[in-house]
């Protein structure tokens, strides 16, 4: 967007956007919603969407729409309330890949859920699994809450991204603390400033991607923003287009906020009435 890369563990890219495929009307809306929005990584909840219960994998499944020579797949534990199955959905995951040829087999989006009401992460349970994880190999980006202390655990346990969340999962609130993410983004980037922090969760519109690159974020990852808007193909169009606004915004830097105004003209110099003169 901006001709930088973003890397995130091995991975290198291009857009800053990551999309879900999640909620949409049909697998057509959403590989058109996918290339409106411009991605290159399109994350699919393993477990609940590709997985049979017995662990095998499903016919007909998003996998099976999605053109994997285009995009990468983010497999997410999507739905996993405790480590332990998190764990096992990501490994199930990597097989899947694997066996797909797809280089998303090498990273894991965890989500450690602790509630069905607000579907809030586990602090405890994301820590947990992403160390036992990481040790097995796994570039880890974690979804967690805006809290800035465990995003310093979860990043010095290993994780390649830590993904605060704008807001709670689908509520299409935006960043709702703007001032946790800051720190959160002063944390982690403190002597490493090329280290990836993702918002993840919340995005309603196109001003709440704008708004999280503005604030510093190196990418933005939303779903229902899109599949849930009215027209989702022109609201992907919009959310590839405020990342990229946001991202320049950010990189051009914003004048500072004053309580006065100050005149776009200079008055200097500038030649004063007649009345002024003594006439």
């Amino acid at each position: 967007m901006t001709g930088e890369v973003l890397r995130v563990g091995p991975f290198e890219l291009h857009s800053r956007l990551l999309v879900g495929t999640g909620k949409y009307a049909d697998f057509q809306q959403m590989n058109a919603c996918l290339e409106a929005s411009g991605c290159e990584v399109v994350t699919v909840a393993v477990r609940r969407d590709v997985l049979t219960a017995e662990g095998g994998r499903r016919s007909g499944s998003i996998i099976d729409a999605l053109d994997t020579r285009r995009y990468t797949i983010l497999p997410n534990t999507a739905g996993c309330f405790t480590a332990a199955d998190a764990i096992r959905a990501a490994r199930l995951s990597r097989e899947l890949l694997e066996g797909l040829g797809n280089p998303g087999a090498a990273w894991v989006k965890l989500e450690v859920l602790g509630d069905r009401r607000t579907l809030l992460p586990d602090p405890v349970g994301s820590l947990e699994a992403t160390e036992k994880l990481v040790a097995e190999g796994f570039c880890v980006l974690v979804y967690t809450s805006d809290d800035p202390v465990m995003a310093r655990r979860l990043k010095e346990a290993g994780a390649a991204s830590v993904m605060p969340a704008g807001s709670p999962i689908g509520s299409g609130q935006g960043v709702l603390n703007p001032n946790n993410i800051r720190i959160i983004l002063e944390y982690l980037k403190e002597g490493d400033p090329d280290y990836p922090v993702i918002v993840d969760a919340g995005v309603g519109t196109a001003s709440d991607v704008t708004i999280a690159m503005e604030l510093g974020a190196d990418a933005v990852l939303l779903n229902t923003g899109i599949a849930g808007a009215d027209d989702p193909v022109t609201m992907a169009r919009a959310m590839r287009h405020a990342a990229e606004a946001g991202r320049l915004a950010r990189l051009a830097g914003r004048i500072p906020r004053r309580l006065y105004a100050t005149a776009s003209s200079p008055v200097e110099g500038v030649i004063a009435p007649a009345a002024s003169r003594g006439r």
